[in-house]
């Protein structure tokens, strides 16, 4: 397979795919991006702000609006969001611009991964647990509807993973 002019990264929250992304376009030499740092600095805000002044609609607006943008661009790896495929024009233009990686992972997994963290507004109410189990249950036929490849992530590294994907283009 060729190297693919753009590669979008896709999965949960805490599947890895801003770190993996990153090592990622180092090893492909590429640009990197990442949707929700694209949102905070056109911004100058905080995606939690966003979500306490606009809610979930207000910054998935945003969201679709940066993803169009950003998938335009050639020779890039882009990580989205873990909501962003939740938007039907969001998936098609992902699914045709570019190869699109799935990082999967476990809800524990996410879990371990997101605790420390303080920048995620779905997970500030409520059982943790149940909303990513929630949202896997939304999500996962999504990422997989326009996954050119899934890579599990649980328990591996980043230079790991990131190898694996650029091994398997």
């Amino acid at each position: 397979m060729n190297k693919p002019k753009n590669l979008f990264l896709v999965g949960p929250m805490g599947a890895g795919k801003s770190a993996v992304g990153r090592h990622l376009a180092r090893l492909l030499h590429l640009e990197f991006v990442d949707s929700d740092e694209e949102i905070e600095t056109r911004t100058g805000v905080d995606i939690p702000f966003i979500f306490e002044k606009e809610g979930e609609e207000g910054f998935r607006r945003r969201e679709v609006k940066v993803i169009d943008e950003l998938s335009q661009r050639e020779g890039v790896v882009l990580a989205t969001g873990g909501g962003a495929i939740a938007d039907p024009e969001s998936r098609s233009r992902l699914g045709a611009r570019g190869f699109v990686v799935y990082l999967h992972t476990s809800v524990k997994q996410q879990l371990e991964r997101t605790q420390r963290r303080r920048k995620r507004p779905l997970l500030e109410n409520g059982d943790k647990e149940k909303v990513l189990r929630e949202l896997m249950e939304q999500r996962d036929p999504l990422y997989r509807e326009i996954s050119d490849l899934i890579i599990e992530t649980d328990g591996r590294r980043v230079q790991t993973v990131a190898r694996e994907i650029h091994d398997a283009l």
